[in-house]
Formats: C-alpha cells, structure tokens, sequence
C-alpha cells in the first residue's frame, strides 16, 4: 500500500506571537509534552515496524515541532526507514539545524514559513542559506496579509529561483483581482489558495491513499471531517479506505484541497505533494501555471468548512 500520513499529535505551543494565530506564545503543560512525546514514539515505532508499506509522513502541528527534539529525532528515524519515500514538517525554521546532518536528505523535506514581524527577513534567508548548503529539500511560504506583500516581493527576489515561494490567504479574506495577481506574480498558484474550493461530493484520495492520524491513534479520512475511520495501532481503519466523496460544503487549507481529485494537483506537485513544491519548479520558459478552470477570479459565496484554525496558515 502507497499512503501519506498527516500526523498530528497534542503539541500546541509555538515560540512566536503571530497575531493570526491562536497557539502564539502557547506554553504547554509538562504532562502535555510528556504525552506528546510518548505518542510520537509510538506513531514512529508504527511505521517502522510497517515495512510492507511505502509510507510517506507529514507532521502538521499546532504549534511549532522542531523546537522539540523528540520531532527532530523522529524526522532523522523515518528519514532512515527504506519503505519511507518522503517525511516533511511544517516548521517556521527557529531551530537549530544541526540535526538535518543525521538524516537521509534523500527522504526529508521541509514546509517552512516567513513569518514578517517574528524574525527578520536576513536571519530567515540565513537558515534559508543553510538548508540550502546542506542540500535540503524544502518550500518557503508567507500568509498573503496586506502589511505582507513588500515583505514577501523582497523574500522571492532574495531567495534562489529553484526555491518554491508559496502564499497562503489570510483566513477569512476575500482577495480583489487586483490583489490576486499581486500575490500571483510570487506564487503562481496563489489562486489555488485565493478562495474555497467546493468540495461537497467531489471525490478525494483522503481516505483512500491518505489518512490524518492523531496522537492517540485515531485515523480520520482528513484533519477537517472529525469522522474517525478507526485506530492506527489496531489496524481496523485499513478496511475503511476507499474511495469517497467528500462531505464538506468547501475546502481552504492547502493540505486538504491538495488532495481533492478534480484539482488535479497530484500532478501539479508530483514528487513534492507534502512539502509543497510544485513538479515544474523551477519554472522553465515562464511558462503559464496551471491555476482551477472552473473557478471565477472573484470570492464565490461558498459556505466555510468545518472551523478551526489551519497550521497551513503558519
């Protein structure tokens, strides 16, 4: 079985303050960080001791995991498991980076985000820079706020060509076309991320080659459709896969749509669907990014999805 894992356990605490987020400045009690880092073990030892799988990873905190040495002990693991094709974390780079040299480079992948406010702009092109030496595979991204824009117009001309810079929409904005192509002209797949997508009754891989795991063990289909499919470590949610329509009106956060079968962003991100960098990156010629048809440039009135705050946002 091909499947990607969304893992996320109880860590909700984040070393930054940004005023979008709820987990800004979270300190979580002890017994929570014990309890996260036992869970964590546990998923790791799961998915070593499935080696008949082809497994891929992406770790999707709340708050921020690679401060924590246990999520950087288990990135330098699963990097080093041959059935492991890739393992990925949403991280807003303020660790160390000395860890990445135990790990197999060939299998790790980093979603990191620039966060304008919390760190400057030349320390976050350093660690850039630093992945870059080591030959670390990885995406850079920046939330699409207004107060953003000159921030991120800066952070594309300063970073490599080679290196994706993706926006994600503010929560909740609706973008004019003029601040669409704004953002476009970073991130030529900005109008993916622009507006929901309509989702109700549209088929996805969620649930059939990708599953969200909790801490605890419960597999949902995906974060945002609370339905559990049953528990990792017991095996019952393995007959639950297949494929489905989706349940919810519409779909905003990158790590669900991504996955939603009419998109087609499969093969917009083949070989780089949970890091976030696109097939075609660099992008040869300037040719024109793929961007959804079937959508009007204008916020469509489609209803929210279920509520809570994304870490695709961070």
């Amino acid at each position: 079985m091909n499947l990607s894992i969304l893992y996320r356990g109880p860590l909700a605490s984040c070393n930054y303050d940004c005023p979008y987020c709820p987990f800004a400045k979270r300190r979580d009690p002890p017994d929570l960080l014990r309890r996260d880092r036992a869970d964590l073990a546990r998923f790791v030892a799961w998915v070593a001791a499935n080696a008949a799988d082809r497994i891929s990873v992406l770790f999707t905190p709340w708050g921020e995991g690679l401060t924590r040495s246990w999520y950087r002990d288990a990135m330098v693991s699963l990097s080093r498991l041959s059935h492991v094709d890739r393992v990925v974390i949403q991280t807003n780079l303020s660790c160390r980076l000395d860890w990445l040299d135990a790990a197999d480079l060939t299998r790790l992948a980093l979603w990191t985000t620039y966060h304008p406010g919390q760190v400057s702009r030349s320390a976050f092109l350093s660690r850039c820079a630093t992945l870059i030496g080591k030959g670390v595979r990885f995406s850079v991204g920046v939330v699409g706020f207004p107060d953003h824009l000159a921030e991120a117009r800066a952070l594309r001309t300063e970073l490599p060509d080679n290196v994706y810079l993706w926006v994600n929409a503010a929560e909740g904005r609706a973008y004019t076309a003029a601040e669409e192509a704004g953002w476009a002209a970073i991130d030529p797949l900005f109008s993916y991320s622009a507006r929901p997508h309509v989702s109700a009754g549209r088929e996805c891989w969620a649930g059939e080659t990708a599953i969200s795991v909790l801490g605890d063990g419960t597999v949902r289909r995906c974060h945002f459709i609370p339905t559990p499919l049953g528990n990792l470590y017991d095996d019952t949610w393995r007959a639950a896969l297949r494929p489905r329509p989706c349940t919810n009106a519409a779909c905003d956060c990158h790590i669900g749509y991504v996955h939603l079968k009419p998109l087609a962003l499969y093969d917009v991100f083949a070989g780089g669907i949970l890091e976030r960098i696109p097939y075609l990156w660099p992008n040869p010629a300037g040719l024109p990014m793929p961007r959804p048809a079937d959508l009007p440039m204008t916020q469509p009135a489609v209803p929210s999805p279920a509520p809570g705050p994304s870490p695709a946002s961070r």
